[in-house]
């Protein structure tokens, strides 16, 4: 079995199809040439990172153009420096 294990300070994202929008609030269906790369993704693995606020598993929103997509046994993922991380998804009790 093969892995991708980032390294220095990068953290492996995975791209899910949960995450992309296909159809538009009017019900019009997106081609996959037309729509935008997400910019959410869950956390796969982290490279060497002191303290890190993220684990695998997380939920995390990173810049719009940042990283490196590839594609690995038939799935996609996209390698992003730590630092491009903007923030985690937590679930929170409403009041």
């Amino acid at each position: 079995m093969k892995e991708l294990q980032p390294l220095n300070e990068n953290v492996l994202l995975e791209i899910t199809e949960e995450f992309t929008e296909t159809k538009t609030a009017g019900g019009l269906i997106i081609p996959d040439t037309a729509k935008e790369t997400p910019q959410m993704a869950k956390v796969v693995a982290l490279g060497v990172i002191e303290n890190p606020g993220v684990s695998a598993g997380d939920t995390v929103i990173y810049k719009k153009f940042s990283g490196t997509e590839i594609d690995f046994e038939g799935k996609k993922f996209l390698f992003v420096p730590y630092a491009d991380l903007l923030a985690k998804i937590v679930e929170t009790e409403e009041i």
